[in-house]
C-alpha cells in the first residue's frame, strides 16, 4: 500500500477506527509528521487533537537510529540492543538526552502556544504517527498516555513492519496499521509524498483544529460524497455547518488534489465562519497521469459545472448560495464556469490564480471576484493584474505582503483564509443569494 500524503494516510486510518466513534476519544499525534496524519482522524473520529511530546533518541554517529526515546513527564524508554550494538557510552547517551530534553521544552512551548495538554485520564487516548520503523517513540508515547490515566491507549499507524504487534503489544491495549508490509525498511518508501514537515505547520495544525466546530462529523453534514459528472463520479468531502449562508466549491490547481493542506485549511475557516465547503477532485486517478488534461481549462471547467450541478441537488445545499475557491489552474476554471449564462454562482475567489487562463470568458463573469496574490509571486501578479483589467464584474485584486506563489510564509494561508470569508460572508449572505 502506497499512500499519495499523509493527509490521505490520516483519511483512511481515521475509517478504519470508527468503531471508536461514541467513545470519549482524544487523539494523540506524534511530532512531526504524526500530527497531520492524527488531524485527519481526529476529524473523522470528531474528537480533540493534542501533540503528544516525544523525542527519538539517536546514535550520536547516526542520528537516524534510534536507540531510544524520551517525552513529557519524564518517561524514558532505551533500546539495550542498540546501545550495545552501537558501543554507545553512557556519558554519550546522558549527551544526547540532555539535548533532546531541551529540544522537548522548547516544542512544547512552539507546538501548544501556553495551551495545557488535552486531558487523557479516563478517556480512549488514540496515538497516531505517520508510521512505525523501531517503535521506540511509540512506546514512550503510550506510557505518557498511561501515566496520565488514560482508560484505555490505541496506537494506530498507516504501516509498520510485520513484527510490530511483537515489540509494541504490551505497550498499548490496541494496534492498528492499515499495512504491515513484508518488504519494510523505511516508513517513507510508503508515500509519493513524504515531505519534511515544519515546527510551524505543527503549530498550525493543532492550533487550527482547537478552534474548529465540533459535532459536524456527527452527521450529514460532513461526509464523503461522490459528484456525477457525466459518466465520470469525482470524490470530494462537503462539510456544512448548522445554519450556514452558503457553500463553496473549490477548484483545486494543478497538482494537488481534494486533500491540498492549503484548500483544507482555509476551508477550516470558512466553515468557522458559518460556511459549508465541498473539497473534491476535477479529475479521476487515472485523468491525472496525462499532464494535459491538468490544464484543460474547458474541461476542468465542465467538471466543476456538473459538480455545481449535483451539489444543488443534495439536501444540505437547498436554499444556499453557492460560491467558487480557486487556486493555481483552478481559478481559471472557477472563472470560465462562472461565465455560464446559468450559473448563479454567488462569489468567486481566486488564490494565487491564473486566471488569464479562463481568457475571453473574463468580461462575462458575472459573479463578484476577488483575486488574491503573494507581493513576491511576481508573474503571476502580472498575470493577474491584466486579467482584472478584462473583468466586468465586481472586483477586488488583494495583495498579501511578502507571500511567494504557495503562501507558506508564516501568516501568509491566514491573510488568504481571512479574506476569502470576508468576500464570501458578504456576497454570500441572503441579500445577495438571489443575485445571478
Amino acid at each position: 500500500m502506497v499512500f499519495t500524503d499523509r493527509l490521505e494516510a490520516g483519511r483512511q486510518l481515521g475509517e478504519r477506527l470508527r468503531h471508536l466513534r461514541g467513545e470519549d476519544v482524544v487523539v494523540l499525534g506524534l511530532p512531526r509528521g504524526g500530527v497531520p496524519v492524527a488531524a485527519e482522524v481526529a476529524r473523522v473520529l470528531d474528537g480533540p487533537l493534542d501533540v503528544c511530546l516525544v523525542r527519538k533518541l539517536g546514535v550520536p554517529f547516526q542520528p537516524e537510529l534510534g536507540m531510544g526515546a524520551i517525552g513529557e513527564d519524564g518517561v524514558r524508554v532505551i533500546n539495550d540492543a542498540v546501545v550495545r550494538e552501537a558501543r554507545v557510552t553512557p556519558f554519550e547517551l546522558a549527551q544526547v538526552e540532555e539535548h533532546e530534553r531541551e529540544v522537548l521544552e522548547r516544542r512544547g512551548l512552539r507546538y501548544r502556544g501556553g495551551r495545557p495538554p488535552v486531558g487523557v485520564e479516563g478517556r480512549t487516548a488514540v496515538i497516531v504517527d505517520d508510521g512505525v520503523a523501531t517503535g521506540s517513540t511509540a512506546r514512550a508515547a503510550c506510557r505518557i498516555a498511561r501515566a496520565r490515566r488514560a482508560a484505555r491507549i490505541v496506537l494506530a499507524v498507516p504501516v509498520a513492519p510485520q513484527d510490530w504487534t511483537a515489540r509494541l503489544g504490551g505497550e498499548a491495549d490496541e494496534l492498528v496499521a492499515l499495512d504491515t508490509p513484508v518488504d519494510f525498511f523505511a516508513v517513507g518508501q510508503f508515500y509519493i509524498d513524504f515531505g519534511q514537515i515544519g515546527d510551524e505547520e505543527v503549530a498550525a495544525c493543532l492550533e487550527r483544529m482547537a478552534a474548529r466546530p465540533r459535532g459536524l462529523a456527527a452527521g450529514p453534514a460532513d461526509r464523503d460524497v461522490e459528484a456525477a459528472a457525466g459518466t465520470v463520479r469525482l470524490r470530494g468531502r462537503m462539510t456544512v455547518p448548522e445554519g450556514a449562508n452558503g457553500i463553496v466549491l473549490f477548484a483545486h490547481g494543478s497538482g494537488s488534489s481534494r486533500h491540498s493542506p492549503r484548500n483544507q485549511f482555509v476551508a477550516t475557516g470558512l466553515n468557522r465562519a458559518g460556511l459549508g465547503t465541498l473539497l473534491f477532485d476535477l479529475l479521476t486517478e487515472e485523468e491525472e497521469r496525462d499532464r494535459a488534461n491538468v490544464f484543460d481549462t474547458g474541461l476542468l471547467a465542465e467538471r466543476l459545472t456538473a459538480t455545481t450541478d449535483w451539489l444543488r441537488g443534495q439536501p444540505e445545499a437547498e436554499g444556499l448560495a453557492l460560491g467558487y475557491f480557486g487556486a493555481s489552474t483552478g481559478a481559471a476554471a472557477a472563472l470560465w464556469a462562472a461565465a455560464e449564462p446559468r450559473a448563479g454562482i454567488a462569489a468567486v475567489v481566486s488564490r494565487g490564480g491564473r486566471p488569464d487562463l479562463a481568457g475571453p470568458r473574463l468580461p462575462v463573469v458575472g459573479a463578484p471576484t476577488l483575486l488574491i496574490v503573494g507581493s513576491a509571486d511576481l508573474t503571476v501578479l502580472d498575470l493577474n493584474r491584466e486579467a482584472q483589467a478584462r473583468l466586468r464584474c465586481e472586483n477586488h485584486l488583494a495583495i498579501v505582503p511578502g507571500a511567494t506563489h504557495l503562501f507558506e510564509e508564516p501568516g501568509a494561508l491566514e491573510a488568504v483564509t481571512e479574506l476569502a470569508r470576508d468576500w464570501f460572508t458578504d456576497h454570500m449572505a441572503p441579500a445577495h443569494a438571489g443575485r445571478p
